[in-house]
């Protein structure tokens, strides 16, 4: 990992102290300068994950920058003594990139989502950023991984977002980031959202760090999902209190 921002431990994951304005700042430097960085916008659920698979922990911690994308990241780091300043949210992050790339004539490759969706995606960046350049887009139902990112490679675009879900995402974007310099960042459900398929929770919602609840109303089979919360906190509990 490299950056200039100061971290803060969560459970084993570096989370960068920064707001969103200075991180999207960074980014924009980074873009200018032609710097390869590695994104990642991590969530209690993804915390868990890589306390599970070792694997996926080396992978995140090789990332250049992991912001606090889920009031879960925040509340942890409050609780163990060291608090971060806010959330940095893969979405936002999504959408102000896209308006930077839109000012700069930037390329941009889309990879992920299912076909239809990414369809969307592409139609509505092409409406709404009309000045960027959409270097490629593949849907993430491929079956030849390398043919991807021979694509990539041949776009040479300045962002690549990766919308495979984790922990596949960051296992590709770990795995074939040399092939181009660009802000390689994994941005989840970010497109159903761009796409309009799956709607955002309302600004009151997020202001007061509903967001969660929002998506279990509308989406009850994430119930599972949500379970990750609480086993979260007590790991960040025991960390606090037994510091193990």
């Amino acid at each position: 990992m490299q950056n200039n921002f100061d971290t803060v431990n969560v459970l084993g994951l570096d989370f960068i102290k920064a707001s969103q304005t200075q991180f999207l700042d960074q980014l924009k430097r980074d873009s200018q300068t032609k710097a390869r960085r590695f994104v990642v916008t991590a969530n209690p659920e993804i915390v868990l994950a890589a306390k599970k698979d070792q694997k996926y922990a080396q992978t995140l911690k090789s990332a250049d920058y992991i912001t606090a994308d889920g009031i879960g990241i925040i509340k942890g780091a409050k609780i163990l003594g060291d608090p971060l300043p806010e959330r940095v949210t893969g979405y936002d992050t999504l959408l102000a990139l896209l308006s930077f790339a839109n000012k700069h004539h930037k390329r941009v490759f889309f990879l992920g989502a299912k076909p239809a969706v990414l369809q969307q995606v592409l139609t509505k960046v092409a409406t709404n950023y009309p000045a960027i350049t959409i270097a490629g887009s593949c849907d993430g139902y491929f079956k030849d991984e390398a043919k991807v990112a021979e694509q990539i490679k041949k776009a040479e675009p300045d962002f690549v977002f990766v919308a495979l879900g984790f922990p596949k995402q960051e296992f590709f974007i770990a795995k074939y980031q040399d092939l181009a310099s660009a802000i390689w960042m994994g941005v989840g459900g970010s497109f159903d959202v761009l796409s309009g398929q799956t709607k955002r929770a309302p600004k009151w919602w997020i202001d007061h760090h509903l967001e969660w609840a929002y998506r279990l109303l509308k989406e009850p089979s994430r119930f599972i999902r949500m379970l990750a919360l609480p086993k979260y906190l007590l790991l960040i509990y025991r960390k606090k209190y037994f510091k193990h």
